[in-house]
This record gives structure tokens, sequence and C-alpha cells, in this order.
């Protein structure tokens, strides 16, 4: 059976800036600086591993038209690598890294194939005869608005069709208007895949043929948040199948904590570090962002100094570790009083519910189902009366907090 095997990534944006952070320590400023670099070796290491028969990349090598000899030098690099184990790379240049700009060039190994400003048709023949058509184009200028998906146009004489496209689907995503399309434009190319760029959420709008948006392999801001890698795409006569890798060398997470048990600043603190400890990853750095929620008023007062003091106190111990967890962020939100008595669930409609509740006596007929239980009927006595006052006012608060969810 007629097979290839290839990576397929996209929007490295290598030497990127980190957006969104102020004041950090070197280590930390040094990983982060070096994390697109890190995850273009990573993804060098997974094609090497693999075996595969070549690499895609589908636009936005680089963050800016002006890309540094630093960035060239370390792709070069890479790609050097990949030549030594034979395996070539097909890319092209997006809007970011567009071909109309200006930059001290530096020329690429021979086994890296970059597609021109206008669509083309690449080929690749394994030594067992399978064949492979690859089409795309590289911007030639930083806004491409027009349609360019018209212009590809499948050809015979191949095993195998590859798409590269780096563009907006029309009428979702919320990235830039380049280069539009409609899945239903794609499909009715009839190509075996469809290696896409630009949007950085990596998903998959159709399974057949695959139409692939990878991701960046590395986050770099607290908009991009979570796991980030790339795709090992194995095409045979019976379809496709999709391997994600994860690239990322550095993660961007926020996550929400319940801080009920919140009562001073010490037991906030408390709060953080277990929250750490829970969101280390092994050879992994973090930088995290904390919503604390649910606080009680009554017990805590918090001013913007003493939480500053505790971020402060959470990133010095991370400075130096190598699996860090660097908390950029942490905001606080008090608990709703869950009092009749609140303004915010006042009103007609919860004047009834009210009443509805204050009248309620049907407590057998709503635990029913429980009483009636084979089993848990054994270990069931009838509620006591102040059982009942108990249980109604927590089905009471939990009604208004869901009522009052966003």
């Amino acid at each position: 059976m007629k097979t290839v095997k290839f990576i397929h990534c996209a929007d490295l944006h290598l030497d990127s800036p980190m957006t969104g952070l102020k004041y950090l320590p070197e280590k930390v400023f040094e990983r982060l600086q070096q994390s697109t670099f890190k995850a273009l070796a990573t993804i060098t290491e997974i094609a090497i591993r693999e075996e595969v028969d070549f690499v895609v990349i589908s636009g936005d090598i680089f963050d800016g038209e002006d890309r540094s000899l630093r960035a060239q030098a370390r792709l070069r690099n890479e790609m050097s690598r990949l030549q030594e184990k034979q395996i070539p790379v097909y890319l092209i240049h997006g809007n970011h890294d567009h071909l109309g700009g200006t930059w001290p060039k530096m020329d690429m190994p021979e086994n890296v194939h970059v597609f021109g400003t206008d669509v083309e048709v690449k080929r690749f023949s394994k030594q067992d005869g399978t064949s492979v058509h690859l089409y795309g184009f590289s911007y030639p200028r930083r806004h491409v608005t027009e349609r360019w998906v018209e212009k590809y146009e499948k050809q015979t004489g191949a095993d195998f069709h590859i798409g590269l496209l780096h563009g907006h689907f029309e009428g979702v995503s919320q990235h830039g208007m380049y280069a539009p399309f409609h899945i239903a434009d794609l499909i009715a190319k009839q190509f075996d895949y469809w290696a896409l760029g630009h949007i950085h959420k990596r998903e998959i709008l159709a399974s057949e043929p695959p139409v692939v948006y990878p991701g960046n392999p590395q986050g770099r801001s607290r908009k991009e948040t979570g796991v980030k890698g790339c795709y090992l795409v194995t095409l045979n006569e019976s379809g496709a199948e999709l391997a994600f890798q994860e690239t990322n060398d550095v993660l961007w997470v926020e996550k929400e904590i319940d801080g009920m048990v919140v009562s001073n600043p010490g037991s906030l603190y408390d709060l953080c570090k277990r929250t750490i400890a829970e969101t280390r990853i092994e050879g992994k750095g973090v930088v995290l962002t904390l919503e604390i929620t649910n606080l009680d008023s009554s017990k805590l007062s918090l001013d913007s100094g003493i939480v500053d003091e505790i971020m402060e106190a959470l990133q010095e111990q991370e400075s130096e570790e190598q699996d860090f967890v660097w908390v950029r962020k942490i905001t606080l939100s008090k608990a709703l009083q869950l009092t009749r008595s609140n303004p915010m669930i006042q009103g007609d409609f919860f004047n009834e519910l009210f009443v509805t509740i204050d009248q309620f006596d049907h407590y057998h007929e709503a635990l029913s189902s429980l009483y009636e239980h084979r089993l848990a009927r054994k270990h069931l006595t009838e509620l006591a009366e102040e059982e009942r006052v108990l249980l109604l006012k927590e089905a009471e608060e939990e009604l208004i907090k869901l009522l009052n969810q966003e």
C-alpha cells in the first residue's frame, strides 16, 4: 500500500517577543525568548525520530518581514539537521513573513523548497515510486485579501495531493481576513490533505479530506493558552491518520480556583502555593494566570498591595526553577452574597420563586427516587425539621447562584 508520512506545522513566529510580562528574572526571560526556537528544534527531533518523508510548514515561519539573521540562522541549522537525514521541507510564507519585505537574506539548504508568490506545484517522490504533489504560494505582500484558493488546480500524475494555505476560514475565525476560504472550496479541489496556517488555535475543520490548522507550536502570550504542537500525518489509500505532537517548551495557563477556604493573606498564599505545585510540569515552564473566586468578604479584606506582595513572594521562589511556574497575575472576585435582600436578585420572578420556596412541602415527592431505591432506603430515615430547613436553604442558594451566572 502506498503511504507517505509527514509533519504539518505552521506559525512558528521565530524570535517572537513575548508580550504581557514585566520584570522577569534572567533565567525565565531567556527561557521564554528561546521557546520558539526550542519548539522548532522539537519539530526537527520528531521528524527525525518518526522517519518522516518530508515536513510541511504553512506560513509565518518568522514573526516579521524584517526577519533577523539570528532567526534565519536558527532555522537553517534545523533545516540542515533534516537535510542530513534526507528529509525535504516544503514551506510557504504568510502575512507576517511575506516576501515583499526587505531583510538580510540567508540561503537555506537544498532540502528546503519555498513556494513563490504564485500558486505552484512541487513534486515529491519516494524510492518506492510513491509520488506527492504539493500546492501552495507565499504571500507577495502583507495584506492578501483575495480568494487565492480559487487558483489551486489539481494536476494529474501523483498518488497524493496536499494543499498548503495560509488563510482565514470565513465566518468563524477572529483572525485577520487573509486569503479567505470556505471549507467547501477546499473539499471541491479533491486533495487528500489541506495543511493550513494562520490560526493559532489547533482545529480540524473537516476529516474527509482532513482540513487542519495545527495551531502554533509555542504559545507567545496569555491569549495562546494550553498545549501547542504540530501534527504527524500518515496518508495512504485508505485515508489519513493524524497524531498530535506536543512541541511547546513553555505553556501559558489560566486557572480559576475556589477561594472559599481563604480567611487571611496566609491562607491565600498557601492556596496559590498548592496550585503552583499542581500546575508544575516536568521539563516545561509555565506562565500562570490565577483567578481566585468565591472569596468571602466577611472573612477577608485584601488590598492590591497585599496581593502584589503575595505574587512577588511566589515569583521569587520560582526564579531559579528549571520547571518554573511563573505567576503573571492574580485577580480576586468575591462571592455573591446569597441573601434575599441583595438587589441583584430582586424582581417579580425572584419574588414568585421565594413564595414557592416558602410554601414548599413536597419533600417526599422530591426525594421519592432516593427513598424508593432498594439499597438507599435501607439507610434512610424521615427528614427532621431542621434537616428540611437546611436542605431548602441550600437549594435556594444553589438556584440563585445558577440564575445569576452569565
